[in-house]
């Protein structure tokens, strides 16, 4: 319900920008901040603001962006909305994330169409104008709406954003607009201390922009002492108070809440937006954290990708791995194996040391043998696997060439012949554009009573997100299932196999979805609750 300020019922907006460098962690800052807002009674609605020209990361390289985040209504976004999904524990859309390249060609468009009559389209007012349309889009339904826009200030990309901002300030009052500044203040080795030139740079920066930061979050090292908070404010044209260290963290990111809670932040935030101050209730995040912290149990599984030099192209499956590491009481630690050196000569040296092992998705042929080997090692062995999308069709391919006499099977996305156990969806095949074109958002499917999936979810209907072209060959699927194959997830129609485990194995289930993008903190996911516990048993851990 919207906070009442008078006769209007607006939200109030807090943008969180960067400085100095990138990979500051302005998307766990602001999560950290929509957390504490929302658990002091709060609606938080959180939105992301990308400088690049694509239209969408969805056709950008794991390598440069990290992971593409697909939302349930199937838009391809920037990895920070994952970040704001897992803190915030609601589901976002396709209108949260907005990048330079949409708001361009939304202007483009309506100018060909002679929305403008015939004006001069420039950057101000119409470039801006549709940015700060883009911004209001959820007002009045939420308490707060977070934006955080990214790249650093300075970046020539930004400057319409920044610009866009400043106008929203300038428009709605100091009251309804609050500015966030990220920056760093680095310990210099070399010299015994730390450094506060890079933040006074960077907010002179912002304000030759315009914009006033309201508060600086610091990230240090070392804490900010009194001496340093006191300069860092006299420089920054800020209050003291209003300097907020934001130290590295030990052993999660999960912690970052609450170490901004002790500084606090959100009472910072509501004072300074005219808010009325609720009670914060911590506890269950705070008893989250600490069986992170503190894990009874260990394992070590392997993620078996094409992507393995980049962590964050695998980002969510890796938080989802903490996430339902700390309802086992189980730390997980994910080693990353890079597909493409597994080979039939040295399968046993790569598995060795690993509990259990889950292939991810990706495109393309290259790495895919070294996907099958792993498969068929782990499912001789008896040991835990768990398949994404791509890992699913690799297991699918390898169970038909060992255990049905197909030792030609493939997917036509690697080679077309009459084998293609894995196959373009049809109504794929006459797709030319890439982007924004795959099976994409969340989709039903229903549960085989009896099955892993149908135990770890307790119920016989799910919905999950999908990121894909290529599908099970319904051709083939008599011969799978007569080879001992369970289909244990099925669309409603019955068209389409969404779920796959072999019987007489510790946990053999591959998924074609992606349920890394709905595991959230706190509550997790039942598939990697399911597996992690099903590792536990096979080490008899746990009865």
């Amino acid at each position: 319900m919207i906070s009442d300020q008078g006769q209007d019922k607006h939200s109030k907006f807090i943008f969180i920008t960067g400085g100095v460098l990138s990979s500051l962690g302005k998307g766990i800052a602001s999560s950290s901040l929509g957390l504490l807002l929302k658990q002091r009674g709060f609606t938080v609605t959180m939105m992301k603001f990308d400088p690049y020209i694509n239209v969408d990361p969805g056709t950008m390289n794991p390598f440069q962006h990290g992971e593409v985040y697909v939302t349930d209504d199937g838009a391809e976004t920037d990895l920070d909305l994952g970040h704001y999904e897992r803190f915030l524990n609601q589901s976002l859309k396709r209108k949260n994330n907005t990048t330079a390249g949409q708001v361009y060609y939304e202007v483009i468009t309506k100018e060909r169409k002679g929305h403008y009559l015939g004006k001069t389209v420039q950057v101000i007012p119409h470039i801006t104008d549709e940015i700060k349309r883009r911004f209001r889009t959820f007002d009045g339904q939420f308490d707060f709406i977070l934006i955080e826009i990214g790249g650093t200030v300075g970046d020539i990309e930004s400057l319409p954003f920044l610009e866009a901002q400043r106008q929203l300030w300038l428009e709605l009052g100091s009251n309804n607009v609050l500015n966030i500044h990220l920056t760093y203040v680095p310990y210099i080795k070399s010299a015994g201390e730390m450094k506060t030139k890079p933040t006074q740079h960077s907010v002179k920066a912002l304000m030759e922009f315009g914009i006033k930061p309201d508060i600086l979050l610091c990230r240090c090292e070392q804490k900010l002492g009194k001496e340093m908070r006191t300069k860092i404010a006299l420089f920054c044209n800020v209050h003291e108070d209003a300097v907020i260290e934001a130290l590295d963290v030990e052993s999660t990111i999960y912690e970052v809440p609450l170490l901004y809670a002790k500084s606090n932040l959100e009472e910072l935030v509501l004072k300074k937006l005219e808010m009325p101050s609720k009670e914060l209730e911590i506890d269950t995040w705070r008893n989250f954290v600490n069986r992170i912290r503190h894990p009874k149990h260990e394992i070590t599984v392997g993620l078996v990708g094409k992507y393995t030099k980049y962590r964050d192209s695998y980002k969510s499956i890796l938080e989802a791995f903490v996430h339902a590491g700390s309802i086992n009481n189980t730390k997980v630690k994910v080693e990353l194996r890079n597909s493409e050196d597994i080979t039939e000569d040295n399968i046993q040296a790569q598995m060795e040391g690993l509990d259990g092992i889950l292939v991810g998705p990706g495109f393309g042929n290259r790495g895919i043998d070294g996907k099958i080997i792993s498969i068929n090692y782990v499912r001789e062995n008896k040991i835990p696997f768990f398949g994404i999308c791509l890992g699913l069709q690799c297991a699918v391919i390898e169970f038909a060439r060992n255990l049905c006499n197909m030792p030609e099977a493939h997917s036509s996305e690697f080679l077309v012949n009459d084998f293609n156990v894995i196959d373009l969806m049809d109504e794929q095949k006459k797709i030319k554009d890439k982007g924004g074109t795959m099976r994409l958002g969340a989709y039903p499917c229903n549960l085989i009573t009896g099955t892993n999936a149908y135990k770890a979810y307790n119920t016989s209907e799910i919905s999950e997100r999908h990121r894909h072209r290529y599908e099970i060959n319904n051709h083939f699927r008599p011969v799978l299932e007569k080879s001992g194959m369970t289909f244990s997830g099925i669309s409603p129609d019955g068209k389409l196999v969404e779920i796959i485990e072999l019987k007489n194995h510790p946990w053999f289930v591959g998924v074609q979805f992606h349920p890394e993008l709905k595991s959230r903190a706190v509550t997790g996911h039942p598939l990697f609750i399911g597996f992690i516990k099903s590792i536990l048993k096979n080490k008899k851990l746990i009865g």
